[in-house]
């Protein structure tokens, strides 16, 4: 009996834990989304553009925007080039959605950081890292 309910309170432990965890990433989602509403707003962009220069599913994108879907630190990074955001936007977006922000001693983060800083486009950012032998982005 008493083995019973170890295994019945170590499965209530780990269900609050999960549970816990899903509550974060939906905040994360809805800060994230958020974000993006208030960035689209103040550059004066289209949610669809954003999304096709960005080079994602038309579903999926719109589900990120809605706060929907968790995206990737690649999908993020992928919405920040198609929204020609700043390396300081960019970190705050990376931020928003949980994942970790640019790291200049991270050679990939270092050439992203570069192609942030010149205004670069999310195909040439691609071309740049594929060039150093990195994982591109999209």
């Amino acid at each position: 009996m008493y083995n019973e309910l170890i295994k019945i309170a170590k499965k209530r432990i780990n269900f609050g834990r999960l549970t816990d965890k899903r509550k974060k990433i939906k905040k994360f989602c809805k800060k994230f989304s958020d974000y993006l509403k208030q960035l689209l707003q103040e550059k004066g962009l289209e949610r669809s553009r954003v999304v096709r220069m960005a080079d994602l599913n038309e579903t999926f994108g719109y589900q990120i925007f809605t706060g929907a879907r968790h995206p990737s630190r690649n999908k993020v990074l992928q919405i920040a080039f198609a929204m020609a955001l700043t390396l300081k936007e960019t970190n705050r977006a990376l931020t928003a959605a949980g994942v970790s922000v640019l790291n200049c001693k991270d050679r990939r983060d270092a050439i992203i950081i570069f192609c942030i800083d010149r205004g670069c486009s999310l195909q040439k950012v691609n071309e740049e890292l594929y060039r150093f032998g990195e994982e591109t982005v999209s």
